[in-house]
C-alpha cells in the first residue's frame, strides 16, 4: 500500500518540492494549487491520500478537507504554519486525519505518510457501495438502482454519495448544503430541493411518492436505500 501509492498535494507554495520528496520515494504525486483544481484532480487521478495547505487562495483547505469527506474516506492532511490550538481542533473537527505544522522535515513527513496509509488501507481500497437497491461505484461514478444504470450530474452523485454513506439518518439541510456546495451555499438553500427534486425522477419508481429520498419536515432529508 505504500509503494505507488498516490498522493494529492493541494498547496500554492510548497507543492513542488513535497511532490519531489514523495515521487523520489516511491509514491505517485500530483500537485493543485486551489480548490476546484484539487477537486477536479482528485475525481481523476482518485489520490489515496490528500495532503492540503491550511491557506489556500479564496477558500481554505478546512473547507477542501469538508468537501473531500462529503464523497470519500480518503485520508486528508492539513498543512499550516499556525500552530494555534483553535486551528488544529477546527481541522480535526472537519475530519482531517492529521495536522501538520511548518517548517517540517521530510522524514517526519514520509514516516507519518507511511503510518497514514498503513492504517487506512483498507478503508482507501472501497470502491463500490452496495445498499438495499442502490449499487455505487465510486472508481467509474456510475450508479444502478434495481438493477439499471442510472446517469447521473456530478453534483447529483456527489450528494447521493453522501446520503448513502449516511443511510436511514435524518441528515439536516445546512449539513447537506455545506458538505456537497460548501459554506457559502448557506445562503442558497433551494439547492436541496433542486436536485432532491432530480435525484427523485432519476431514481424513484414514482417521483411523486417517493421511497428512497425521503424528507423529514423543516429538518432535512433522509436517504432509505431498501423503500
Amino acid at each position: 500500500m505504500v509503494a505507488k501509492s498516490r498522493v494529492l498535494i493541494v498547496d500554492s507554495d510548497m507543492g513542488q518540492d513535497l511532490g519531489q520528496v514523495l515521487t523520489t520515494h516511491g509514491y505517485q504525486a500530483r500537485t493543485a494549487s486551489e480548490m476546484e483544481s484539487a477537486l477536479s484532480s482528485f475525481e481523476e487521478f482518485r489520490p489515496h491520500l490528500v495532503f492540503t495547505d491550511r491557506h489556500l487562495p479564496h477558500v481554505d483547505g478546512i473547507e477542501l478537507c469538508r468537501r473531500i469527506r462529503a464523497i470519500s474516506k480518503v485520508p486528508v492532511v492539513v498543512i499550516s504554519d499556525d500552530d494555534a490550538e483553535t486551528d488544529k481542533v477546527e481541522a480535526f473537527d472537519s475530519d482531517a486525519d492529521d495536522y501538520v505544522t511548518k517548517p517540517y522535515g521530510a522524514n517526519e513527513l514520509l514516516a507519518r505518510t507511511r503510518a497514514i496509509l498503513r492504517r487506512t488501507a483498507e478503508d482507501v481500497v472501497e470502491s463500490a457501495l452496495e445498499l438495499g437497491a442502490f449499487g455505487i461505484d465510486f472508481d467509474s461514478r456510475r450508479v444502478h438502482v434495481r438493477g439499471a444504470e442510472v446517469r447521473l450530474t456530478p453534483k447529483e452523485f456527489n450528494l447521493l454519495v453522501y446520503m448513502a454513506r449516511h443511510p436511514n439518518r435524518v441528515i439536516e439541510h445546512a449539513r447537506l448544503l455545506q458538505a456537497v456546495w460548501g459554506d457559502a451555499a448557506q445562503q442558497h438553500p433551494e439547492y436541496l430541493r433542486v436536485f432532491i427534486g432530480q435525484l427523485r425522477k432519476k431514481l424513484e419508481v414514482d417521483a411523486a411518492r417517493p421511497r428512497y429520498l425521503l424528507i423529514e419536515a423543516w429538518i432535512g432529508y433522509r436517504f432509505n436505500p431498501h423503500g
